[in-house]
């Protein structure tokens, strides 16, 4: 099995809970964390951007990322949201089994 994080930027604490919800509910995450408010400097439409805004870190696999992607495009109110996964190279046995029975449940 392959194991992937996720970053998940939104805008407030109820899309980030929203969008937690779902996944762990539709068997895309095993596990969300949603962090408290952070500072977001970015380009955008020709302006460096200032935002205050909340990082869902996902837990999953590799193989429900396509799946992800999509479920959170149909309900992140971000016209282009950020949704970018980075490799878990190594982890506790007994958490990466836990996330194995999560999702395969």
């Amino acid at each position: 099995m392959e194991y992937i994080v996720v970053f998940i930027t939104v805008p407030n604490l109820e899309v980030g809970e929203k969008i937690g919800n779902i996944l762990v509910e539709e068997k895309l995450a095993a596990c969300v964390n949603i962090t408290s408010q952070i500072k977001s400097l970015y380009f955008w439409r020709g302006n460096i951007e200032h935002d205050e805004e909340y990082l869902l870190i996902v837990k999953t696999r590799k193989e429900k990322f396509e799946s992800l992607e999509k479920r959170v495009k149909e309900i992140h109110p971000y016209e282009v949201p950020e949704i970018i996964a980075l490799p878990v190279i190594l982890g506790s046995k007994d958490y990466l089994d836990w996330i194995d029975e999560t999702l395969n449940r």
